[in-house]
């Protein structure tokens, strides 16, 4: 994270750190080992919008999986704030509202409205009543920008509405940690430009911590504080990238001699790894 940044946090950057320590996972489907992940490290601060890059299959949304306690890990620590997820004596993390997943395909329940999907979570928790939850819920979407659907269903709004909703839902627990594995994958330039935009609104008044898988690039350099490069399978830290780029930023920042610069810093470290990829899964085809 930038001086600058850190600075803009406050209190709030010692907040959702994550520590990533010579991390390896080992599946063993039927007998044969797969390393989908091998000796990787990585530290992210707290307030940090960290950006994960690398080719497809290469092991980020493994990652993912074990910080949210999907996954178990067979080697090395992952810790938030000091305390430890998984590591010795604990192969795979409990999963918690400390840490919230908003996945590339659309989890609202279609037969709720946007107000009562994101009020759900804290109901079931028992961390607020209806009435509480859903006040909070009510709110949250409008500070979304989403104050005149609340009442409408998943299926009577746009995508990128919904995906809103979605983040609004991950967030109303107040989690250290926001995991966003590709959630913009699927929609054109111009939904996913305005998505960017509010997602930035979300972090300037939360300012969770966010672990962001992407293979767009542009994406990585506009949100990040940090890209991340990884190698291909199985999956190493090859290359973090700073994204000195004041902020707020706007899309004029895209045409930035700084931006092309970065742009281009990325693209050629992960373009190596994709060489490797095809490389290997052709070798695996012939």
């Amino acid at each position: 994270m930038t001086k600058q940044n850190a600075s803009k946090n406050g209190a709030a950057a010692t907040k959702g750190a994550i520590s990533i320590r010579n991390v390896t996972k080992i599946y063993d489907p039927e007998g044969v080992n797969v390393k989908a992940v091998d000796n990787c490290s990585m530290e992210i601060a707290g307030g940090e919008i960290c950006m994960i890059v690398g080719p497809s299959g290469c092991g980020k949304s493994t990652l993912l999986n074990a910080i949210a306690g999907f996954h178990s890990i067979t080697e090395g620590q992952i810790d938030v704030d000091g305390e430890m997820l998984c590591g010795p004596g604990r192969e795979k993390a409990d999963q918690g509202a400390d840490r919230m997943v908003v996945f590339q395909n659309g989890a609202l329940f279609p037969w709720k409205t946007l107000v009562e999907n994101v009020a759900y979570g804290p109901m079931v928790q028992g961390a607020l009543n209806k009435a509480q939850a859903m006040d909070k819920a009510g709110t949250m979407l409008a500070e979304a920008g989403l104050g005149d659907v609340i009442k409408k269903f998943p299926g009577e709004v746009s995508s990128g509405m919904s995906r809103r909703a979605e983040i609004v839902r991950a967030l109303i627990n107040d989690p250290k940690v926001l995991l966003l594995d590709e959630p913009y994958r699927a929609m054109d330039a111009l939904t996913k430009q305005i998505m960017h935009e509010s997602l930035l609104e979300t972090y300037d008044r939360t300012k969770v911590t966010i672990f962001f898988i992407t293979h767009d690039l542009e994406e990585a350099i506009f949100l990040g504080d940090k890209a991340h490069v990884v190698t291909t399978r199985p999956c190493q830290l090859k290359k973090t990238v700073e994204v000195n780029i004041p902020r707020p930023r706007s899309y004029e920042t895209q045409s930035s001699e700084a931006f092309r610069a970065l742009l281009s810093e990325v693209n050629e470290a992960v373009h190596e790894e994709a060489v490797k990829a095809f490389q290997a899964g052709e070798r695996e085809m012939a």
